[in-house]
């Protein structure tokens, strides 16, 4: 079986289109109008070993928050459909992520309840033009939509692009081993994951 799924989200603010295999290792194909999210996602992908092929279009002359936000939800959304029941997989992955002197933690859990704990100071600063406040906004949308629990905890580090590209980084070596396919159970103990 393929595990993989095709999503469109568009709206008067954004227009996102995300192709996703996830036992594909195929290089990442990220095109948006945002070169900086463009950047973290394809960080994302390659350190996850899927393959995601993402389009992305939004009014970032208003707001980066938009199409920061839409991508994160259209891609949790292609990783809930492509997962299917999930029968099988490891269900859990973290990674304690360094990037020179940064420093963050990420914790998934694919239990069906989508929420993302977001702790530490995470610096706001801008990393360019695009200021630190949209970065959570990707990470909530993609739990939500994904089903998935997601715990990113800032520990240490100066230098806010580090910080950042440590937490797509961390997110996608997490995600890796969370949905790796060991067995033929469902992984949960009250049978179902929702």
């Amino acid at each position: 079986m393929t595990r993989s799924a095709d999503v469109e989200r568009t709206t008067q603010e954004t227009s996102v289109r995300v192709h996703l295999e996830l036992d594909a290792q195929a290089p990442p194909h990220i095109e948006t109008n945002l070169p900086l999210l463009t950047h973290f996602v394809s960080a994302l992908a390659v350190h996850g070993r899927f393959s995601v092929d993402l389009a992305a279009h939004g009014d970032v002359e208003v707001d980066a928050h938009h199409l920061v936000e839409d991508v994160g939800i259209a891609l949790g959304s292609a990783f809930r459909e492509a997962l299917g029941d999930r029968r099988g997989i490891q269900r859990f992955g973290q990674r304690l992520m360094p990037m020179d002197e940064a420093l963050v933690l990420c914790a998934v859990d694919i239990s069906g309840r989508g929420q993302c704990f977001w702790s530490g100071d995470f610096p706001v600063r801008a990393i360019g033009t695009v200021s630190g406040e949209v970065w959570p906004e990707f990470f909530h949308g993609f739990a939500r939509h994904a089903g998935m629990t997601v715990h990113l905890s800032y520990l240490f580090g100066q230098n806010a692009h580090h910080v950042y590209e440590a937490a797509f980084k961390g997110l996608g070596q997490a995600l890796h081993e969370a949905c790796q396919v060991r067995h033929d159970l469902l992984p949960s103990t009250k049978g179902v994951l929702e």
